[in-house]
């Protein structure tokens, strides 16, 4: 099991959340979903997603952003924004076993103060005129590079 984590803030789609956890539970990363969501957290999409692995993944709920980053303060842990306004691309960042990785609603990333709160952000390039990758594939890829430099546990 990693130290790494992903956070989602205010996720909107069920079965993006529920891929995210799936591959959570895969790699052994632990997940913090950042409330309120834009559907129930028991979703039929969200199970359906997620299908067996759900029971395998480490999963904290935060009722607010305020109470995520108090507990992330308290762990001493770095937050990476995964950001379509970062400059530093996600191959660039030097990577620590205890990140937690953020990534934003699908449908309005995060808000201006909880994109100040970040200690690194990171973009995934993509080609001209796109304006965004899914928020899964993003994490995949990201969480990916992430254990790549620290190591599979």
């Amino acid at each position: 099991m990693s130290d790494l984590r992903i956070a989602l803030y205010q996720p909107d789609i069920a079965g993006n959340t529920g891929t995210i956890l799936r591959l959570a539970a895969c790699l052994g990363l632990g997940v913090d979903v950042i409330e309120p969501a834009g559907f129930d957290i028991s979703d039929r999409s969200l199970k359906r997603a997620g299908m067996d692995y759900l029971a395998a993944v480490a999963l904290t709920r935060h009722v607010t952003w305020e109470r995520f980053e108090e507990w992330r303060q308290a762990s001493g842990r770095r937050l990476v924004l995964a950001s379509t306004k970062a400059a530093t691309r996600y191959v660039d960042l030097r990577y620590r076993p205890d990140d937690v990785l953020l990534f934003g609603r699908e449908s309005a990333g995060v808000p201006d103060h909880v994109h100040e709160r970040a200690d690194a952000r990171i973009l995934v390039p993509m080609v001209e005129g796109q304006r965004s990758i899914n928020v899964a594939m993003s994490a995949a890829m990201i969480a990916g590079e992430a254990l790549r430099q620290t190591g599979f546990a």
